[in-house]
């Protein structure tokens, strides 16, 4: 077992220090809620907001806003430019009942780093100081930030930056651990950070994210890093008990609502297949479903068979059709271990 069994950022206690990574087109309620259903997670995230768009977003219709009341503590992630959007975002996540911000400084795509967003805000200091001042002056939330790596691996770079970004008033950082230009096929370079916080010379957590699919990468990053803690993403979605596997393995073992250590796989799609029914608009449902099959599919040998078949499917009955089919046909092979 771990010894660190939880981790404070500002007045927020996450326990465990497991932590769900943003991830665009995947994590929504339904993906949330499925997660909580297993259990594990210390906190959950949406995807990346647009703060200019965020206060004429419908919290009711938005696929990005859509929560329920069990699904806390809960990140909003932002993408912001300019200081402008700070005081109506600020509202809008306050009144949705936010638990804390994220800032997302590492996006690389181009239509953003046109604008000045994700990584190129990084390099807009003054304008990313302001931003975090007058976020942290009109709102008593965590304010945390993601960051990758950097262009190249250059410690003393990663040291500056992590130490600026403490300076301005972050309460955590998460550290997704590659390159900006690097693709997610790549390995993360966390084996090449032994006792992170002591080679960044900064106090704050550090929560390193990046190729974490199972119990062993957790507790071998953990154990080289000495990070406060652990972010997960694709692992979410491929499989969604992760966080359980990984707390009862090194953290503290507890009984949740699933119950049996193995996890029976067409359940678990068909019960997210549920919450997209429940909680979504009929046209924002399939979209999500094909989204989540090329992640969850991959649990089976052949499993690209059951991502194409969705992929093509104009439907969400078409979609369960398929997917059912294929489960009859793989039923051998229909139970994983869970730990």
């Amino acid at each position: 077992m771990v010894k660190r069994t939880k981790v404070k950022i500002g007045p927020l206690t996450i326990a465990p220090p497991l932590f769900l990574a943003p991830m665009a087109g995947l994590t929504h309620s339904a993906l949330r809620q499925l997660i909580l259903d297993f259990g594990g997670v210390g906190l959950l995230s949406t995807e990346m907001l647009s703060a200019a768009r965020l206060p004429s977003e419908n919290s009711v219709t938005s696929p990005y806003l859509i929560t329920t009341e069990r699904e806390h503590p809960l990140s909003y992630q932002l993408l912001i430019y300019s200081t402008k959007h700070v005081k109506e975002a600020l509202k809008k996540i306050e009144k949705l009942g936010a638990d804390l911000i994220d800032i997302n400084l590492g996006c690389g795509a181009p239509k953003v780093i046109k604008k000045g967003g994700g990584r190129a805000l990084l390099k807009r200091k003054n304008e990313l100081e302001r931003i975090i001042k007058e976020i942290k002056e009109k709102t008593e939330l965590p304010v945390t930030a993601k960051i990758r790596l950097g262009e190249r691996f250059d410690l003393k770079a990663l040291s500056e930056k992590c130490d600026f970004l403490q300076g301005v008033g972050l309460d955590a950082i998460y550290l997704h651990c590659r390159l900006e230009k690097e693709a997610f096929c790549r390995p993360p370079r966390w084996k090449k950070l032994p006792n992170i916080k002591e080679i960044l010379g900064i106090d704050i957590p550090i929560i390193i994210n990046g190729g974490i699919f199972g119990p062993e990468e957790a507790k071998e990053a953990l154990e080289i890093t000495k990070a406060d803690g652990l972010m997960i993403g694709r692992g979410a979605a491929i499989k969604p008990w992760i966080f359980k596997s990984i707390r009862d393995t090194l953290f503290i073992k507890q009984e949740t609502s699933v119950g049996p250590r193995d996890i029976y796989l067409p359940d678990v799609f068909f019960r997210f297949y549920r919450y997209l029914e429940k909680l979504f608009p009929p046209e924002r449902q399939i979209g999500r479903l094909k989204e989540f099959t090329h992640y969850f599919s991959q649990n089976y040998a052949f499993g690209n068979r059951l991502a194409m078949s969705v992929q093509r499917c104009k439907d969400m009955n078409e979609a369960r059709t398929v997917a059912m089919e294929f489960f009859r046909k793989n039923e051998k092979i229909l139970q994983v271990t869970a730990a």
